[in-house]
């Protein structure tokens, strides 16, 4: 018991909330690392200089300094956590500004609202409240996944990027306005660009005041970030790639400069090591890696196949299973499409291997008995272990016309199916196979059985700017077709285990 005019001393719990609650006013990484065990108390934090360059970004956010920001970063590397679960709560608490108005919007609903759901929880914890759970109440009435609100006004809410209407904040969170698939879609590209340029503006608090934060990847030349930096639009731009070009280094307005010298020097070594990099970069491919790991989006015009990915062998082993991939026309013109079949093989090793090409400048009767006499030879070389890919055109006519195909080609393993997005899409598997190293190609040594390599190898190798796609487009559907089963005879297999 203390003596009366004693002096009181704080307890150790009282000194340590203390020193939480003036390092995270200082600080925004400071708060991240003290609050990160209420989030992640399974997982160690680890710390990368990204992180503290992310969060003196925000900071400057914060402090009326930056008003629109984009920030180009590697998925993985902790920015969506940041930047739309700790930058809330921290701006709530830390810096004392309940009142502020967070919207919180993706892709995909589902995404915003986790964020919506982790920084509620966050807010909500005891250790948050211990520290500042004096400067504002949540209100009971509005406490939901999707929008929750404090008795200072201010709110966070989550909703679709595609369907942001209603409420208006004082910080929009932009947060992956387009998925991986989307962003190959000119639809999608065009339907996001939209929305960025008629409704976020209009989700503004005060246009004076109010920040837009973009945060993404960059996943093709035309998605939200390359339009917003084709534009003059205001943004500062941290741009932080996954692998140091020193051709590119970040500098910003508030005295930013990517701290790296060395080419090639990792972003985040001791989550993502030289080992990881790489081994994720050969799985996604170079179109993929640029833009998602580099920030660079490849153009979309050219180099998806080179002719030194694609080694030689003499024979096939036994146990290669097949499909011929067509790509159909109907014309005899010149300057007109071929009629393309090609023959992939999956190797038991897990390689592919293109067996053969043919092609035509066909009317219907001429497309219709090369795929008969393909069909064939075919069967008579692997028996029944070769499938026959057809691809089938919207519509009534399309439907008739792979149909009457399928009629003619009784007896035969033929499968049918509608194109999935546009040829570059298509091909993009098959790129990531041959860089990769796992696609070869039949040389037999007999120069009239392997006249169809070289016009194969010329048009593949200049896709898309080739004038003829039809031997790609086939190699597409065959070798996607081959995966597919590959990956569902996995499945079947696993289901019975």
């Amino acid at each position: 018991m203390s003596r009366p005019g004693a002096e009181v001393r704080p307890t150790l719990d009282e000194l340590r909330i203390e020193l939480d609650r003036r390092a995270c006013e200082r600080s925004l990484s400071e708060f991240v690392k003290r609050a990160w065990h209420v989030l992640e108390p399974g997982q160690p934090y680890s710390h990368g200089w990204h992180i503290d360059a992310i969060a003196e970004h925000l900071e400057a956010v914060s402090a009326g300094e930056i008003l629109r920001l984009l920030m180009n970063v590697p998925p993985g590397t902790m920015k969506s956590l940041l930047s739309g679960v700790f930058f809330p709560a921290w701006e709530w608490g830390p810096q004392d500004k309940p009142h502020l108005r967070f919207m919180g919007t993706s892709y995909k609903d589902s995404l915003a609202i986790r964020d919506n759901v982790k920084t509620r929880r966050l807010i909500q914890s005891q250790w948050y409240q211990d520290r500042w759970g004096a400067g504002f109440a949540m209100i009971g009435d509005q406490n939901t996944k999707t929008k929750f609100e404090n008795d200072k006004t201010g709110f966070r809410e989550a909703m679709a990027f595609n369907s942001m209407t209603g409420s208006r904040g004082d910080r929009v969170l932009l947060d992956d306005p387009l998925s991986v698939q989307m962003a190959k879609s000119d639809t999608e590209r065009e339907t996001a660009n939209d929305t960025f340029h008629e409704s976020l503006p209009t989700r503004l608090n005060n246009p004076d005041t109010s920040a837009i934060i973009v945060i993404m990847q960059r996943l093709h030349e035309t998605d939200v970030s390359g339009t917003i930096l084709a534009g003059d639009y205001g943004y500062e731009h941290l741009m932080l790639p996954m692998e140091f070009e020193p051709e590119r280094k970040c500098y910003t307005s508030i005295g930013f400069e990517d701290p790296r010298k060395v080419d090639g020097e990792l972003l985040f070594e001791a989550r993502f090591s030289r080992t990881v990099v790489d081994r994720d970069k050969k799985i996604m491919g170079s179109y993929a890696s640029a833009g998602q790991f580099q920030q660079r989006p490849a153009p979309r015009e050219g180099g998806m196949f080179h002719r030194e990915w694609f080694d030689s062998i003499r024979a096939i082993p036994a146990g290669t299973r097949f499909c011929r991939g067509w790509d159909m026309a109907a014309s005899d013109e010149k300057d007109s499409a071929y009629s393309a079949g090609v023959k992939i093989g999956a190797m038991p090793d897990g390689r592919f291997v293109i067996a053969h090409a043919t092609r035509g400048q066909l009317l219907a009767g001429g497309v219709e008995k090369l795929i008969k006499t393909t069909a064939a030879a075919d069967k008579a070389q692997h028996g029944g272990n070769i499938m026959i890919s057809l691809p089938q055109d919207p519509g009534q006519a399309g439907k008739a016309q792979v149909g009457y195909y399928v009629k003619q080609l009784a007896g035969y393993n033929v499968r049918k199916s509608p194109e999935s997005g546009d040829k570059i899409t298509r091909a993009e598997p098959l790129s990531a196979q041959a860089e990769a190293g796992n696609v070869v190609i039949l040389r037999t040594g007999d120069t009239a059985k392997d006249a169809w390599i070289e016009p194969y190898l010329d048009e593949i190798c200049m896709f898309p700017n080739s004038k003829f796609k039809d031997q790609t487009d086939a190699s597409s559907r065959a070798f996607n077709e081959l995966a597919t089963r590959k990956k569902e005879t996995k499945t079947s297999f696993a289901d019975m285990h």
